[in-house]
């Protein structure tokens, strides 16, 4: 390295130094009390292998039963999972005075209460995957739904996510959720309550706000946001009702959008393609918009002869 970039370097990182004593939220850096994304998605990964026992191959090529294989991963995850909430939870007012013996046995319950709720999580995810074969005619299998269908990893994230949602766990919900939607481009907020028999069709572009309200035998296509009206009022709309609420056997098509918190999307009602929806629907609506209509200018440059089919030109 030359004498100038030496000198150079020298004063950026003097600049960088002094910009660190500022003190601002930013400069934090203590690495060691931040959780650590990298093993929660390593979880996600493990969480999945217990789920869907035979579907994900473990890290280990070694044969083993599906009782040792379970207990193994559940071993795994129980320390790192530990660790984490143990860090996170000084996020929680409640406890961020606590004493590390006291996180850590608050972590440990918390871990042991989310662990419990697998089984439910399964049965939840067993409709799921059914509501995804029954809705999707392209779909060959329920494997192939579970392998490789993003609309049904998101799901799958989300209701891990929720689980510790609804723990009040700081952080590691939203961390989940949003390595999921850098996966999909689902964003599913962990917050949000969703029934059973819940399909995501495609999926990219989706938008499922903090406190949605979604029933049982809801379908939902690419580009649907259930989002808020307005969030102009910052943290002041914290734990107000703000996104809608969709009851059961809706189906909502692509690029829809529903907003606000007093919305109601009631029983039965279809929802076509690219609505805008601020107001309650009632139960068994069909929603659709008016098509638009499509004009072609052609400058003159193109002949248009209705007689012949194969000599329609659009220049647009």
């Amino acid at each position: 390295m030359s004498k100038y970039l030496e000198n150079k370097l020298s004063e950026i990182l003097a600049g960088l130094m002094a910009s660190y004593d500022e003190k601002k939220f930013i400069d934090k850096t203590d690495i060691f009390n931040q959780p650590d994304k990298a093993v929660i998605i390593d979880m996600i990964h493990k969480l999945q292998e217990i789920v869907f026992p035979g579907f994900f191959k473990p890290d280990t090529y070694r044969t083993y039963t599906v009782k040792s294989t379970v207990e193994s991963l559940l071993e795994d995850i129980t320390y790192n999972l530990k660790k984490q909430i143990r860090i996170v939870l000084r996020y929680n007012p409640e406890f961020s005075d606590k004493t590390f013996e006291e996180l850590d046995n608050e972590a440990e319950k918390l871990v042991i209460e989310f662990l419990n709720k697998l089984p439910e999580i399964r049965k939840l995810i067993e409709t799921d995957a059914q509501a995804g074969f029954d809705g999707d005619p392209a779909a060959y299998n329920k494997e192939e739904i579970v392998v490789t269908y993003p609309g049904f990893y998101a799901i799958f994230v989300y209701r891990l996510a929720h689980e510790l949602f609804k723990l009040s766990i700081p952080l590691i919900p939203r961390i989940m959720t949003e390595h999921a939607h850098s996966r999909t481009g689902i964003d599913i907020h962990p917050g949000a309550s969703i029934g059973e028999y819940f399909f995501i069709d495609h999926g990219t572009g989706i938008v499922i706000g903090e406190t949605t309200e979604i029933g049982n035998n809801v379908k939902i296509y690419q580009g649907v946001t259930l989002g808020a009206l307005s969030t102009r009022g910052g943290q002041q709309l914290k734990s107000k009702k703000r996104h809608p609420t969709i009851e059961d056997n809706v189906t909502i098509y692509s690029g829809a959008s529903i907003l606000g918190g007093e919305t109601v999307i009631g029983k039965n009602v279809v929802i076509g393609g690219n609505a805008f929806i601020t107001k309650s629907v009632l139960e068994g609506t069909k929603v659709s918009v008016k098509n638009h209509e499509l004009n072609f200018d052609t400058h003159g440059n193109a002949k248009i002869n209705k007689e012949d089919d194969t000599s329609w030109y659009y220049i647009i």
